[in-house]
């Protein structure tokens, strides 16, 4: 059994029991949170359920494990001849989420 969500602008292929880093949520470890955008829902019998754009009264319901940080990523900018250097990093924040439960 699986399903598409959307949250943080993002798109995801979720299953039951799967661990998934998505954009930051709030809340701390151990949190319920439930997500209600599905975009689809397939049981994995060739059976699935497509959503215009949301099937109504389908949720996923998840689990936070922790929230953390990605790796650094630099940006460099830099103009020729010009003595003109910036550098500057940026660490995306993440949430890992645990899937408990998908409902259609």
């Amino acid at each position: 059994m699986y399903a598409v969500i959307k949250t943080g602008g993002k798109q995801y292929k979720v299953a039951v029991d799967q661990v998934v880093e998505i954009e930051k949520l709030e809340g701390d470890a151990g949190t319920k949170v439930s997500f209600g955008e599905v975009l689809l829902f397939g049981n994995g019998e060739g059976v699935s359920k497509v959503g215009v754009p949301f099937l109504a009264g389908a949720t996923v319901e998840g689990e936070i494990l922790a929230q953390g940080k990605a790796d650094k990523i630099l940006v460099v900018k830099k103009k020729r001849r010009q003595n003109y250097r910036r550098k500057n990093g940026h660490r995306q924040p993440f949430t890992r989420v645990k899937i408990t439960s998908i409902a259609a």
